[in-house]
C-alpha cells in the first residue's frame, strides 16, 4: 500500500513541476527523501525534461581563476582556512589573471569566475582596499568582453555598487547551509544574517547572485529542503550544491567521504524548483569522471574549469584533473555529446544574463525539439 502511495505522490509532484507550479516545502522534502532507484530515475528524467524545455541542448562553461588563496576566515571545512599552516599559498598578479582569463575565453568559456577568500589584501581599514579588485575586474572585462563572476566573501555594502561599476556581472556568496547552528560550526565566527543580507543587497545593486550549499557536513534532508526554500526567497539566479570533500589541516579532516547520490538528487530537485535558472555541475568534486552524472541530474553549467600551466588550484580538490588538462572545454565536449548536449553560444549566454538583469520579461520555455537520450 505504501509503495502505491509513494508512486502516486511522486507522479503528482513531478506533474506539478512539469506544469511549472511552485513546489511546496513538503513536496521538496519528499523528493529529497527518495531512495528507490526507479523513483530517483523518474526524478532525474523530469529534471532533464525541464532543462530541455528552458535551455534546449545548451550547456554553459565557467573558467575558474582562484587567484589568491589567502583568507582571513577560519571555516572548519576549508583547506585555505586562516589557521591552516600546512600548505603553500599564492597570490596571482593582475597580468597573470588576465593571461589566464584570455586563454580560457579563447578556449570557449562563457564566464570568468574570479574566486578568492576574504583576502587581507582587500579587507583592511584603508578605504581604497578593494581598488585592486576593481582593477582586476576591469582588466578581465575589457580584455575579453566576457561575463565576470566575483566571489570575494562578505564585502562592505558600499563595495557592491563598485563591483558592478567595474564590470562584474555576478556576485557569488555561498551560505553552505541555512541551518543556523550548523552554519556556526562551519563558518566559525561569521554572521549568518549579514551573509544573507549582502546577497539581497547585491541584487539591488544590479548583480546576479549565486547561492550554494554544501552537503555531507552533518546536514539533514530537512536542512537541505529549508535551504532550497531560502534560495527561492532570495530569488537566486544560479543555485548550486556540492558534496563535502574532507581537507587536511582542518577540524573536519577525518570526516567520512559522503555518498554522491545526495548531491545528484539535490541538483535534480533544484531544477524542478528553479527550472529557468543556472545550476552548476562542478568539476572540483569528482573531476571529469563525475560530470556525466551531474548533467543527467539536470545541471546546465560546467564549473571549475581550470587550465594547466597557470599555477591555479581548485578548492575542494586542489589538483584533480588540472595538470592532465581534463578540466578544459576540449575535455568536457565528449562528455556533453554522450548526453546529447552541446556547448552554448556566447550569444545564448549573454541573452540569458541580459534578460535576468532586466527582469522585464519572463524567460519563456524554448520551442520543443526532438528528445535526446541524455
Amino acid at each position: 500500500m505504501r509503495q502505491g502511495y509513494d508512486n502516486f505522490h511522486l507522479e503528482e509532484i513531478l506533474s506539478k513541476a512539469v506544469d511549472l507550479q511552485p513546489l511546496e516545502g513538503d513536496d521538496i522534502l519528499f523528493l529529497l527523501s527518495l531512495r528507490k532507484n526507479e523513483h530517483i530515475q523518474k526524478l532525474l528524467h523530469t529534471s532533464r525534461k525541464l532543462r530541455q524545455r528552458f535551455f534546449g541542448d545548451n550547456i554553459f562553461l565557467y573558467g575558474f581563476i582562484y587567484f589568491t588563496t589567502f583568507c582571513r576566515n577560519d571555516c572548519s571545512f576549508c583547506r585555505y582556512r586562516r589557521s591552516n599552516t600546512t600548505l603553500p599559498r599564492y597570490r596571482k598578479s593582475s597580468a597573470e589573471i588576465v593571461e589566464a582569463a584570455s586563454m580560457m575565453v579563447k578556449a570557449g568559456v562563457h564566464l570568468i569566475d574570479l574566486t578568492m577568500g576574504e583576502s587581507p589584501t582587500f579587507f583592511h581599514p584603508e578605504p581604497d582596499g578593494f581598488e585592486q579588485l576593481y582593477t582586476i575586474i576591469r582588466a578581465v572585462k575589457q580584455g575579453n568582453g566576457t561575463a565576470v563572476m566575483v566571489s570575494p566573501g562578505v564585502v562592505p555594502d558600499g563595495v557592491l555598487a563598485d563591483l558592478a561599476a567595474a564590470g562584474a556581472d555576478w556576485y557569488a556568496c555561498y551560505q553552505e547551509t541555512h541551518n543556523r547552528e550548523l552554519f556556526s560550526s562551519l563558518r566559525l565566527g561569521q554572521d549568518f544574517d549579514r551573509r544573507m543580507r549582502i546577497k539581497h543587497r547585491a541584487k539591488k545593486n544590479g548583480l546576479l547572485v549565486e547561492e550554494g550549499i554544501l552537503t555531507g557536513v552533518g546536514d539533514s534532508i530537512a536542512d537541505i529542503a529549508y535551504s532550497i526554500t531560502a534560495m527561492r526567497r532570495l530569488d537566486a539566479d544560479q543555485v548550486r550544491v556540492m558534496t563535502f570533500v574532507p581537507q587536511k589541516g582542518t577540524p573536519m579532516a577525518d570526516r567520512p567521504v559522503p555518498d554522491r547520490l545526495q548531491e545528484l538528487i539535490v541538483i535534480a530537485v533544484l531544477r524542478l524548483v528553479f527550472p529557468d535558472r543556472l545550476i552548476p555541475a562542478s568539476l572540483d568534486i569528482d573531476g571529469l569522471a563525475g560530470l556525466r552524472q551531474r548533467l543527467r541530474a539536470g545541471a546546465n553549467v560546467v564549473t571549475s574549469l581550470v587550465f594547466p600551466g597557470q599555477g591555479l588550484s581548485g578548492v575542494a580538490n586542489r589538483r584533480l584533473d588540472v595538470d592532465n588538462a581534463r578540466r578544459t572545454p576540449e575535455a568536457v565536449l565528449p562528455v556533453l555529446k554522450t548526453c546529447g548536449l552541446r556547448i552554448a553560444s556566447d550569444h545564448d549566454y549573454c541573452q540569458w544574463i541580459n534578460r535576468r538583469k532586466m527582469l522585464a520579461e519572463p524567460i519563456a520555455p524554448k520551442k520543443r525539439r526532438a528528445p535526446h537520450n541524455g
